[in-house]
Protein backbone atom coordinates (compact mmCIF):
# COMPACT_ATOMS: atom_id res chain seq x y z
CA UNK A 1 0.00 0.00 0.00
CA UNK A 2 2.79 2.06 0.74
CA UNK A 3 4.02 2.33 -3.31
CA UNK A 4 0.33 3.40 -3.83
CA UNK A 5 0.59 6.42 -1.34
CA UNK A 6 4.15 7.26 -3.03
CA UNK A 7 2.99 7.06 -6.28
CA UNK A 8 -0.38 8.98 -5.26
CA UNK A 9 2.10 11.85 -4.17
CA UNK A 10 4.52 11.72 -7.10
CA UNK A 11 1.48 11.95 -9.61
CA UNK A 12 0.21 14.82 -7.82
CA UNK A 13 3.65 16.42 -7.10
CA UNK A 14 4.28 15.89 -11.19
CA UNK A 15 0.60 17.63 -11.61
CA UNK A 16 1.47 20.84 -10.12
CA UNK A 17 4.98 20.94 -11.23
CA UNK A 18 3.49 20.58 -14.94
CA UNK A 19 0.78 23.28 -14.27
CA UNK A 20 3.50 26.25 -12.55
CA UNK A 21 6.42 25.31 -15.15
CA UNK A 22 3.85 26.04 -17.93
CA UNK A 23 1.64 28.72 -16.36
CA UNK A 24 5.10 30.95 -15.36
CA UNK A 25 7.13 30.06 -18.33
CA UNK A 26 4.43 31.31 -20.43
CA UNK A 27 4.06 34.49 -18.52
CA UNK A 28 7.61 35.33 -18.82
CA UNK A 29 7.66 34.71 -22.72
CA UNK A 30 4.41 36.58 -23.22
CA UNK A 31 5.59 39.47 -21.29
CA UNK A 32 8.36 39.62 -24.39
CA UNK A 33 6.62 38.54 -27.10
CA UNK A 34 3.77 41.13 -26.80
CA UNK A 35 5.92 43.91 -26.78
CA UNK A 36 5.75 45.75 -29.64
CA UNK A 37 9.24 46.21 -30.08
CA UNK A 38 9.79 42.43 -29.95
CA UNK A 39 12.00 42.21 -32.62
CA UNK A 40 14.55 44.03 -30.20
CA UNK A 41 13.26 43.12 -27.00
CA UNK A 42 13.57 39.60 -27.10
CA UNK A 43 17.12 39.30 -28.07
CA UNK A 44 17.84 42.03 -25.09
CA UNK A 45 16.60 39.89 -22.47
CA UNK A 46 17.72 36.73 -23.54
CA UNK A 47 17.94 35.19 -20.30
CA UNK A 48 14.73 35.86 -19.56
CA UNK A 49 13.46 34.08 -22.43
CA UNK A 50 15.52 30.93 -22.39
CA UNK A 51 14.20 30.60 -18.74
CA UNK A 52 10.62 30.64 -19.70
CA UNK A 53 11.67 28.28 -22.26
CA UNK A 54 12.85 25.50 -19.92
CA UNK A 55 9.79 26.12 -17.61
CA UNK A 56 7.83 24.89 -20.36
CA UNK A 57 10.06 21.94 -20.89
CA UNK A 58 9.95 21.15 -17.45
CA UNK A 59 5.89 20.96 -18.60
CA UNK A 60 6.89 19.14 -21.33
CA UNK A 61 8.67 16.10 -19.26
CA UNK A 62 6.56 16.27 -16.34
CA UNK A 63 3.06 15.35 -18.16
CA UNK A 64 4.83 12.23 -19.53
CA UNK A 65 6.14 11.61 -16.36
CA UNK A 66 2.36 11.14 -14.35
CA UNK A 67 1.58 9.13 -17.25
CA UNK A 68 4.54 6.52 -16.41
CA UNK A 69 3.72 6.55 -12.97
CA UNK A 70 -0.10 5.78 -13.37
CA UNK A 71 -0.12 3.42 -15.63
CA UNK A 72 0.51 0.60 -14.05
CA UNK A 73 -2.20 1.68 -11.52
CA UNK A 74 -4.46 2.09 -13.89
CA UNK A 75 -3.36 -1.23 -16.21
CA UNK A 76 -4.87 -2.84 -13.43
CA UNK A 77 -8.05 -1.87 -14.14
CA UNK A 78 -7.85 -1.19 -17.70
CA UNK A 79 -4.91 -2.01 -19.76
CA UNK A 80 -6.14 -0.36 -23.29
CA UNK A 81 -7.43 2.92 -21.45
CA UNK A 82 -3.78 2.98 -19.38
CA UNK A 83 -2.06 2.22 -23.05
CA UNK A 84 -3.88 5.64 -24.65
CA UNK A 85 -3.53 7.70 -21.80
CA UNK A 86 0.30 7.02 -22.07
CA UNK A 87 0.38 7.78 -25.41
CA UNK A 88 -1.31 10.60 -25.49
CA UNK A 89 0.29 12.30 -22.99
CA UNK A 90 3.49 11.49 -25.21
CA UNK A 91 2.00 12.85 -27.95
CA UNK A 92 0.91 15.79 -26.19
CA UNK A 93 4.86 16.05 -25.11
CA UNK A 94 6.20 15.90 -28.38
CA UNK A 95 3.78 18.56 -30.22
CA UNK A 96 4.88 21.14 -27.26
CA UNK A 97 8.43 20.62 -27.79
CA UNK A 98 7.62 21.55 -31.05
CA UNK A 99 6.08 24.75 -30.11
CA UNK A 100 8.82 25.53 -27.64
CA UNK A 101 11.34 25.20 -30.48
CA UNK A 102 8.86 27.88 -32.30
CA UNK A 103 9.63 30.29 -29.26
CA UNK A 104 13.75 29.90 -29.62
CA UNK A 105 12.98 30.35 -33.40
CA UNK A 106 11.67 33.56 -32.31
CA UNK A 107 14.71 34.05 -30.24
CA UNK A 108 17.29 33.47 -33.10
CA UNK A 109 14.76 35.63 -34.90
CA UNK A 110 15.40 38.46 -32.68
CA UNK A 111 18.79 38.35 -32.66
CA UNK A 112 19.56 38.18 -36.80
CA UNK A 113 17.19 41.37 -36.37
CA UNK A 114 19.79 43.49 -34.41
CA UNK A 115 22.95 41.49 -35.82
CA UNK A 116 22.18 42.94 -39.27
CA UNK A 117 20.33 46.52 -38.17
CA UNK A 118 17.98 45.20 -41.07
CA UNK A 119 15.89 47.72 -42.35
CA UNK A 120 13.40 45.72 -43.65
CA UNK A 121 11.20 44.96 -40.27
CA UNK A 122 8.03 43.69 -41.90
CA UNK A 123 10.36 40.55 -43.06
CA UNK A 124 11.37 39.78 -39.93
CA UNK A 125 8.21 40.96 -38.24
CA UNK A 126 6.59 37.89 -40.47
CA UNK A 127 9.06 35.09 -39.68
CA UNK A 128 7.58 36.53 -35.93
CA UNK A 129 4.57 36.01 -36.56
CA UNK A 130 5.22 32.55 -38.02
CA UNK A 131 7.42 31.19 -34.98
CA UNK A 132 4.22 32.15 -32.76
CA UNK A 133 1.76 30.72 -34.77
CA UNK A 134 3.89 27.41 -34.77
CA UNK A 135 3.69 27.89 -31.03
CA UNK A 136 0.23 28.65 -30.79
CA UNK A 137 -1.61 25.50 -32.91
CA UNK A 138 0.88 23.24 -31.26
CA UNK A 139 -0.24 24.17 -28.05
CA UNK A 140 -4.20 23.92 -29.85
CA UNK A 141 -2.97 20.01 -31.43
CA UNK A 142 -1.06 19.09 -27.66
CA UNK A 143 -4.48 20.30 -26.10
CA UNK A 144 -6.43 17.88 -28.09
CA UNK A 145 -4.21 14.97 -27.29
CA UNK A 146 -4.60 15.90 -23.49
CA UNK A 147 -7.92 16.17 -23.92
CA UNK A 148 -8.79 13.05 -25.50
CA UNK A 149 -6.49 11.13 -23.09
CA UNK A 150 -7.24 12.50 -20.35
CA UNK A 151 -11.10 12.23 -20.49
CA UNK A 152 -10.73 8.44 -20.90
CA UNK A 153 -8.62 8.59 -17.80
CA UNK A 154 -11.09 10.24 -15.67
CA UNK A 155 -13.58 7.44 -16.45
CA UNK A 156 -11.20 5.05 -15.33
CA UNK A 157 -10.82 6.81 -12.50
CA UNK A 158 -14.57 7.32 -12.04
CA UNK A 159 -14.81 3.31 -12.69
CA UNK A 160 -11.84 2.26 -10.58
CA UNK A 161 -13.42 4.28 -7.75
CA UNK A 162 -9.51 5.52 -7.50
CA UNK A 163 -10.08 8.96 -6.26
CA UNK A 164 -13.79 10.22 -4.92
CA UNK A 165 -16.21 10.41 -8.09
CA UNK A 166 -16.81 13.66 -7.64
CA UNK A 167 -13.17 14.17 -9.27
CA UNK A 168 -13.71 11.74 -11.66
CA UNK A 169 -17.19 13.85 -12.95
CA UNK A 170 -15.42 17.08 -12.77
CA UNK A 171 -12.05 16.19 -15.19
CA UNK A 172 -14.55 14.67 -17.38
CA UNK A 173 -16.12 17.80 -17.91
CA UNK A 174 -13.62 20.14 -17.88
CA UNK A 175 -11.44 17.85 -20.56
CA UNK A 176 -14.84 17.40 -22.48
CA UNK A 177 -14.83 21.52 -22.49
CA UNK A 178 -11.09 21.85 -23.16
CA UNK A 179 -11.71 19.55 -26.64
CA UNK A 180 -14.71 21.59 -27.81
CA UNK A 181 -12.97 25.20 -26.65
CA UNK A 182 -9.86 24.11 -28.35
CA UNK A 183 -11.15 22.60 -31.79
CA UNK A 184 -13.57 26.48 -31.79
CA UNK A 185 -10.30 28.14 -31.49
CA UNK A 186 -8.69 26.02 -34.54
CA UNK A 187 -11.88 27.46 -36.63
CA UNK A 188 -11.15 31.03 -35.29
CA UNK A 189 -13.48 31.61 -32.05
CA UNK A 190 -11.20 31.47 -29.46
CA UNK A 191 -13.09 30.75 -26.21
CA UNK A 192 -10.46 29.06 -24.41
CA UNK A 193 -10.02 31.24 -21.71
CA UNK A 194 -13.51 30.00 -20.75
CA UNK A 195 -13.11 26.47 -21.38
CA UNK A 196 -9.66 26.05 -19.33
CA UNK A 197 -10.97 26.97 -16.25
CA UNK A 198 -12.57 24.12 -15.22
CA UNK A 199 -9.45 22.08 -16.17
CA UNK A 200 -7.33 24.40 -14.84
CA UNK A 201 -8.67 23.96 -11.28
CA UNK A 202 -9.07 19.98 -11.72
CA UNK A 203 -5.12 19.67 -12.04
CA UNK A 204 -4.80 22.08 -8.87
CA UNK A 205 -7.58 20.65 -6.41
CA UNK A 206 -6.99 16.68 -7.91
CA UNK A 207 -2.96 16.99 -7.19
CA UNK A 208 -3.23 18.52 -4.17
CA UNK A 209 -5.68 15.51 -2.64
CA UNK A 210 -3.58 12.73 -4.43
CA UNK A 211 -0.88 14.71 -1.94
CA UNK A 212 -2.47 14.19 1.55
CA UNK A 213 -4.99 11.46 0.91
CA UNK A 214 -3.72 9.35 -2.05
CA UNK A 215 -5.66 6.90 -3.55
CA UNK A 216 -8.53 5.06 -2.36
CA UNK A 217 -7.15 1.57 -0.90
CA UNK A 218 -10.04 -0.06 -1.22
CA UNK A 219 -9.28 0.33 -5.03
CA UNK A 220 -5.63 -0.66 -5.31
CA UNK A 221 -6.38 -3.44 -4.00
CA UNK A 222 -6.04 -6.72 -6.45
CA UNK A 223 -9.20 -7.82 -7.66
CA UNK A 224 -8.25 -11.61 -6.47
CA UNK A 225 -8.08 -10.02 -2.68
CA UNK A 226 -11.25 -8.12 -2.91
CA UNK A 227 -12.84 -11.72 -3.70
CA UNK A 228 -11.79 -13.41 -0.79
CA UNK A 229 -12.41 -10.32 0.94
CA UNK A 230 -16.29 -10.12 0.05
Amino acid sequence: MNSYKTAARIVGALFLISTAGYIVGNLIIDSLRHDPNYLTIISKNETQMITGVILMLVNCFAVVGIAIVMFPILKRHNENIALVYLSSRIIESIVLIFGVISYLSLLTISKQYIKLNADDVSYFKALGVVAMNGNYYSFQIGMISLSIGSSLFCYLLYQSKLVPRFFAVWGIIGYVALFIGTITALYGYDISVITFVPVGLFEIILPIWLIFKGFNPRATVPISIKTDMA
